[in-house]
């Protein structure tokens, strides 16, 4: 059984860090890097997936990537996926494997790979949801349009609120923080 291992959210300025681990059981037509994606066909694809996979899928919130860091948090989201769903293979998104035996890292595997790109599109659809409820509690922020990523918008939201809760206070922001 084939494991694809995917994030989403580790660039984020705010907000959780989300890796899922999907073993496809069942054929997905139309699975790519959930970035090629629009909303509409990612929220698709989202519903066919969790029918036709075994899948986990772990949000480490703000406070745990400033206290451990960003690595510690994916590889202890990776250990987890790999405790549920007991692969005898998975591939991870990317040049690193974070330090774990048994994880095969492959740069543009959420193009290349199903099982890699339904976990991209579990990652994504979920850490989208989860901005956008987010956004009901702190609208001044923006984050149902950037999902709380350094975009120009966000930082000057920023400049103007300072950080709120969710914002990881170990990430440097540029043009904000000497």
């Amino acid at each position: 059984m084939l494991c694809g291992i995917d994030e989403a959210g580790r660039g984020s300025l705010a907000g959780p860090l989300v890796v899922a681990g999907v073993i496809l059981e069942g054929k997905v037509d139309g699975l790519d890097d959930s970035k090629k994606l629009t909303e509409k066909r990612r929220e698709q694809l989202f519903e066919e997936i969790v029918k036709k996979s075994a899948y986990e899928i772990v949000f480490t919130d703000n406070h745990t990537i400033d206290e451990v860091g960003l690595s510690k948090a994916i590889s202890d989201s990776i250990e987890k996926i790999l405790e549920k769903l007991q692969p005898s293979i998975a591939i991870m998104d990317g040049n690193t494997n974070f330090g774990i035996l048994g994880v095969q890292a492959m740069v543009k595997a959420d193009e290349k790979v199903p099982e890699v790109s339904a976990a991209s599109i579990l990652a994504k659809v979920s850490r989208d949801r989860y901005m956008v409820e987010i956004d009901k509690t702190y609208p001044e922020y923006g984050f149902k349009q950037h999902k709380g990523y350094g975009t120009k918008n966000h930082v000057e939201q920023i400049r103007i609120n300072g950080r709120s809760k969710l914002h990881r206070v170990s990430f440097f922001i540029k043009g904000l923080d000497g």
